[in-house]
């Protein structure tokens, strides 16, 4: 059995996926850039992508009865690993305690010319 979970607290899928699936316990997050709910605009440069790629990926697992607390797996994707420092820190001050584990790979591209995308999951 598998639940798809959508929220406007972020941006709609810009293809054709689900913002997030429930299934078997576990909560799976399509990658979130950095894009304004609102607006769809990206937001401008790197540590304000990853800011608000964070604040989607919130929404979404707060969509789903979960929390950021309850992440377990978070993969980065970034257009340049130059923007590791920057992103990690970002990305450190949105989980309290224990950190879920994490991949960061670096790619020749992400849709809308983002410069970050981070997605999870997470056990509900």
């Amino acid at each position: 059995m598998k639940k798809v979970i959508a929220t406007g607290g972020a941006p709609g899928a810009i293809g054709p996926y689900s913002q997030a699936v429930v299934s078997g316990g576990y909560l799976f997050c399509s990658g979130q850039l950095g894009l304004d709910p609102a607006s769809g605009q990206l937001a401008d440069g790197v540590r304000a992508q990853a800011e608000r790629a964070m604040l989607n990926l919130k929404a979404v697992c707060e969509a789903a009865g979960g929390s950021l607390d309850s992440v377990v797996k978070t993969t980065i994707f970034l257009t340049t690993m130059d923007n590791f420092a920057v992103v990690n820190e970002v990305y450190g001050s949105f989980f309290q305690g224990d950190k879920p584990a994490r991949s960061t790979i670096a790619v020749a591209g992400l849709p809308k010319g983002g410069l970050v995308e981070i997605e999870a999951i997470a056990a509900l």
